[in-house]
Order: structure tokens, then sequence, then C-alpha cells
């Protein structure tokens, strides 16, 4: 058994999309980065590469490279999964928290966690996920930016 973590956070901007989740989210901002910005699934693809000692995401999709500009992120988690089974590991189970002041995304939670376990070809049982606030602390509890967090559990 191996156990790796993941942390992402992005800023929140204007004239973006906002995905969490492989999921887009009703919201009048969106996350800035290279590709589409998803958080949680950039912290579950480092916390998978952790496990399997793949370096991380930057390493494995640098955003020098053109070709991951404006990316959906689900090509990322993908890839991630196919070059942890190929390292010859399966996943138990992923627990990630997302940070986040506003939008309210209890009510997103089920469909994340069905888009995430159709993206990894895995049960929705095997991946916890969560939302929380900082109770307006900080750049999340301003509304500057989301935060995500997560854990990975690989067997060979």
């Amino acid at each position: 058994m191996r156990i790796g973590f993941g942390y992402d956070v992005h800023p929140l901007v204007e004239g973006r999309e906002l995905w969490l989740g492989g999921i887009r989210i009703e919201h009048p901002l969106g996350l800035k980065g290279h590709s589409d910005a998803d958080v949680l699934i950039h912290a579950i693809c480092d916390a998978l590469f952790g496990a399997a000692n793949l370096r991380d995401i930057g390493y494995n999709f640098p955003d020098s490279e053109d070709i991951y500009e404006n990316m959906s992120s689900q090509f990322f988690l993908q890839h991630a999964m196919l070059m942890v089974r190929v390292a010859g590991f399966q996943l138990e189970n992923i627990d990630a928290t997302i940070v986040a002041e506003q939008p309210r995304l209890s009510p997103y939670i089920p469909e994340m966690k069905q888009k995430l376990a159709e993206l990894m070809r895995v049960r929705t049982h095997d991946i916890s996920l969560k939302a929380t606030t900082t109770e307006k602390l900080g750049f999340t509890g301003r509304g500057e930016g989301i935060a995500a967090y997560a854990v990975a559990l690989l067997k060979m």
C-alpha cells in the first residue's frame, strides 16, 4: 500500500468558466490557469502521482508546453490513472476536500463524484469528496481563489 498527497490552488478571475471535479459550475468567476485550472482534479493527480512515485502534475504536464494550454483537466486525470496502472498499482480510494467560500459546492458533490469515477474507471464508493469554507479567512475566504486537497491510497 502506498499513500500520496496532493494540493492545488488557483485564483478566481472574470472571463473564465469554473470547472471542478470535471464538471462545469455556474458562477460569475472561473479559475485562472494554463489548462482549465480544475483544482480538484489537479490535487487528485498529484496525490496519484505521489503515491506511485511518479513526480507531480507539473512535471508530467508542464505549463511550458503549449499542447496543455486550455486543456481539459479530465485528460490529465485519465492519463494519470493510466500511468498509475502501468506502474502496477490499483486505486483503493481517494479522499479530497475543496476549499471555497463561494459558490456553495454541496449540491454538486454527487455529480462530481460520478464524473471522477467515470474518468478514473473506479466506483463512486472509492471517492470521498467534501467541500468546506475557511469562514471568510484567507484568500479562499475572501473569494480570491479555490484550493483543493487530496489523498490517494494505492495498492500493488
